[in-house]
């Protein structure tokens, strides 16, 4: 599904380049279910952005699903994230204006659907999360465990083929954590390839492959069970 080759990223810093990212050559297969764990600052959210083709300035080669990234603009690169992917951010990105239900709907509302079906599908998605009663509510309105299951909503709700989440239960307690990384599995059972950023072992246990960064070097990969290590 997805193949990164020589992927790097770095930021101006003053007069200093900082690298993030270094030589990143991945394959992400349909179906599987990726966690990528590391220390603080070893480049995990800045993977999962490219991935979610959140960040343009990244040098390499990315093709997803055998179509090239890198060749396309900036329009284009986001038809294809909206069509294709579902992301769970660590601080909501709700829209502060649009209701619950309204911000669930925001990725339908790309999709030629009749307002019937996606009204239904909004329907459905809010039992699921037992989150009816908060339909009408406005993220303001909600705690930060609200919020985040709100998040997660939204970016299932149009079954995307993969799914993207940055510390998706950083802000759960431990029974909506449990019932949020079952869901997962389910999707991923479904079909669904599913990417995340966690420090939780117990998240990790969910998935069927772990990728370990360092200072933006991918040390370590389940799949392969062949270290990448930096130069020295």
């Amino acid at each position: 599904m997805i193949d990164l080759k020589k992927i790097d990223r770095s930021y101006k810093t003053g007069a200093a380049q900082t690298w993030v990212l270094r030589h990143i050559d991945l394959n992400i297969r349909e179906g599987d279910f990726v966690t990528i764990m590391g220390p603080s600052g070893a480049g995990k959210s800045s993977l999962l952005n490219v991935l979610a083709l959140l960040d343009d300035e990244w040098r390499g080669e990315y093709w997803f699903a055998g179509e090239a990234v890198h060749a396309l603009n900036r329009k284009q690169r986001a038809d294809l994230a909206r069509k294709r992917t579902g992301m769970v951010f660590q601080s909501y990105h709700l829209l502060d204006d649009l209701t619950v239900a309204e911000n669930i709907d925001l990725p339908l509302s790309y999709k030629n659907l009749p307002k019937s079906e996606r009204q239904a599908m909004v329907a459905d998605i809010l039992d699921k999360f037992s989150i009816v009663a908060k339909k009408d509510l406005y993220p303001s309105q909600l705690s930060g465990g609200q919020q985040q299951l709100v998040g997660i909503a939204r970016a299932v709700v149009h079954k995307p083929s993969l799914l993207l989440a940055d510390e998706p239960t950083g802000n759960l307690h431990s029974a909506q954590a449990t019932e949020i990384m079952e869901l997962f599995r389910t999707l991923n059972e479904q079909g669904t390839t599913i990417v995340q950023v966690t420090h939780s072992e117990v998240n990790a246990s969910y998935g069927n492959r772990l990728i370990q960064l360092r200072d933006g070097w991918m040390t370590s990969d389940t799949a392969t069970a062949k270290a990448e290590v930096r130069p020295s």
